[in-house]
């Protein structure tokens, strides 16, 4: 049986500020990411995103981890930089429509469909495996696995949290997942 944690990245500015963008963690972050990385769980095998905000999670953790493409954050195409404030202020159909349809991708990026079935893939692709995994990946893609794992509507996306620097443990074989959601990465662990 395989096991997989995902941690999900240190807090920044864009993630407190609901902002399609990518940066290391900030400082307090990174030391709270420092001081949590001995509540980390065993594993075989440390991934990281190649977002900033995960390999600096990941340095901060300490872990030695390799940079895998498959789990790349949700690409919002020209939404990039900008908060989702202001593309609704700008753009609310845009919005409206991208929340409601998870084939839409009025940003010109990746849709939500596209999205889990990426993730999904990346899940199903270690499933025959033993090893325990540990990656750092950016709250979409934690919220995208936790949706194939359940198998549950691709809105159900719009409905989960992944915080900041808490684990989501999945282990499964043949297709079949269980799930441990949200559990603190913390010092006192």
């Amino acid at each position: 049986m395989v096991r997989i944690t995902l941690v999900t990245p240190a807090v920044n500015a864009a993630l407190r500020q609901v902002r399609f963008d990518d940066a290391p963690p900030d400082p307090a972050a990174a030391r709270r990411a420092e001081a949590a990385a001995g509540a980390l769980p065993h594993h075989d095998t440390g991934l990281t995103a190649p977002s900033e905000r995960c390999r600096g999670t990941a340095r901060a953790l300490g872990l030695d981890a390799e940079v895998t493409e498959g789990l790349r954050d949700l690409d919002v195409g020209r939404w990039r930089g900008r908060s989702l404030d202001e593309v609704g202020r700008r753009a609310p159909e845009e919005v409206a429509a991208w929340l409601a349809d998870p084939a839409a991708a009025p940003h010109g990026g990746e849709s939500l469909l596209e999205l889990l079935e990426r993730v999904g893939a990346w899940l199903e692709g270690r499933a025959g495996s033993e090893e325990r995994v540990l990656a750092v990946a950016d709250p979409a893609v934690v919220r995208a696995a936790l949706v194939h794992a359940l198998g549950v509507p691709a809105r159900t996306f719009w409905r989960l949290d992944a915080a900041p620097l808490t684990a989501t443990e999945l282990s499964g074989r043949s297709g079949r997942w269980n799930l441990r959601c949200g559990r603190p990465l913390t010092a006192a662990e």
